[in-house]
């Protein structure tokens, strides 16, 4: 069950209509005494979260009541103003989660979702990155793993080219970013740069929303609609999940990229003079191998392709990300620079990051605005430490004469990187996990200490 807190009866029917079709059964709190009451009440009692609408005010304080009576209940905080005050305040006084308006209704189902699943995300307030944006220039983007800097001198030598650009990779490894970043180093930096995620809308008004339609084009076609390709005239559009997209707008789309030119629903060819970058969290050839996406506009979009690997893949770029990330949460209001501890960056480094990037900077953002001290600790990632998978146990180590075996049980010699992954090991096990420490006695750099951990496959057995 869902209580909503809204005072605006017209939007309360709204939000109940958008959560009961996703399978919510709901209750409604016109303010905050009526909300505190229900909460007290026997449907009270059953509620699997809440809803606040705090458009109109602040609410941090029955935030804070409802968190006091109800430590566990989850609370997503619902506002118009995107400011990152709000987060931070909203965050503070106990919300589990943070939505901006206007939010697509699959958005707003899977938020909802999110903050009542106790998976492998685990709360970890998943659209904070996309509410909050970060432009970067390409010498700005941290990463040294190879797969990554190819990927990335790929999206630098097409910001220039004027051509279709298609960038593949798991939810959160950082499309958005580069994408963003490519249309800043191009010809078109000075003109828009909208962005549409094509899963977060309906397949039957994907199509409008794009291309736009004219009044009366299709029953509920009350006013004339400019679509998103108009808006991104002159620069650059980017097409998040371009997969999900109907084979209809495929067609639209292609036609776009091929002559320059749009087709409102009921409307006349218009000359538009757009970009495309598209992104899918998935290969898109496997698509068009089951015919759910067209082969020529695959090929129309992939003149520039570039994969990003996982954050996983690139462990050893880890210490380097987290720095840079807590720097720039440091620039934001209400936020301070903050240190992060050895235990606190290996316990990062030992974890999987199924959510990438984009999962490691909301827990570096959650964890800085409830961090008291100067300094990140383990303590600080609750989430994290909790859903860490096991560590697999250290490979024993042969021992000679009380020290460490050169030779295998072959009778010769073993390979360095053999006896350097039992030296780092026993290094790590000896000096509890400081990784300073390990560092300083092994006499290399942390840096090069993690990416060590990385390569010989330690991050996860450490």
């Amino acid at each position: 069950m869902l209580m909503l807190v809204d005072g605006d009866p017209a939007h309360l029917r709204l939000v109940s209509a958008l959560a009961q079709r996703g399978g919510w059964r709901t209750v409604s709190a016109a303010g905050e005494d009526m909300a505190l009451a229900r909460l007290a009440s026997r449907d009270g009692q059953q509620l699997d979260a809440v809803l606040i609408d705090h458009s109109g005010g602040d609410v941090t304080a029955l935030i804070a009541s409802m968190r006091a009576k109800r430590p566990d209940l989850p609370i997503v905080a619902l506002t118009a103003f995107g400011s990152v005050e709000s987060a931070v305040a909203a965050m503070r006084a106990g919300a589990s989660d943070f939505l901006v308006k206007p939010v697509a209704p699959e958005r707003l189902l899977a938020a909802l979702a999110a903050a009542v699943d106790n998976g492998v995300h685990g709360g970890e307030l998943r659209p904070l990155t996309e509410k909050f944006s970060m432009p970067l220039a390409f010498g700005q983007i941290v990463g040294n793993a190879s797969k990554f800097r190819a990927a990335l001198e790929i999206a630098a030598k097409a910001a220039s080219v004027d051509v279709p650009v298609l960038i593949e990779g798991e939810p959160g490894v950082g499309k958005a970013m580069v994408a963003d970043t490519i249309h800043a180093a191009s010809p078109r930096a000075d003109g828009p740069l909208i962005h549409v995620d094509c899963a977060a809308h309906p397949a039957n008004g994907v199509e409008s929303l794009l291309f736009g339609h004219e009044m009366g084009a299709f029953a509920g076609a009350f006013t004339k609609v400019v679509g998103k390709i108009c808006d991104a005239h002159g620069g650059t559009l980017v097409l998040d999940e371009v997969c999900k997209l109907p084979i209809d707008a495929q067609t639209k789309l292609l036609h776009l990229i091929d002559h320059g030119e749009i087709v409102p629903i009921g409307g006349r060819p218009i000359a538009v003079d757009v970009r495309v970058i598209a992104a899918a969290n998935c290969p898109l050839t496997a698509d068009v191998q089951q015919g759910k996406f067209r082969e020529d506009l695959f090929l129309r979009l992939a003149k520039v392709q570039l994969t990003l690997p996982p954050l996983r893949e690139r462990l050893a770029d880890l210490p380097g990300l987290v720095g840079h990330m807590l720097t720039r949460i440091a620039r934001e209001p209400g936020l301070r620079d903050l240190e992060i501890s050895d235990g606190a960056l290996a316990l990062l480094v030992s974890y999987g990051w199924p959510g990438n990037a984009r999962q490691l900077y909301n827990a570096l953002f959650r964890a800085a605005v409830f961090c008291d001290g100067a300094t990140l600790d383990v303590d600080d990632f609750p989430h994290i430490a909790g859903e860490r998978p096991a560590l697999r146990a250290p490979k024993p180590i042969a021992t000679q004469e009380g020290g460490m075996a050169l030779l295998g049980t072959d009778g010769h010699f073993r390979s360095l990187e053999e006896i350097e992954a039992d030296v780092i090991r026993a290094a790590v096990d000896h000096y509890h996990g400081r990784m300073t420490e390990v560092a300083r006695r092994l006499h290399i750099g942390r840096s090069t200490l993690y990416r060590k951990l990385a390569e010989l496959g330690i991050s996860d057995a450490a």
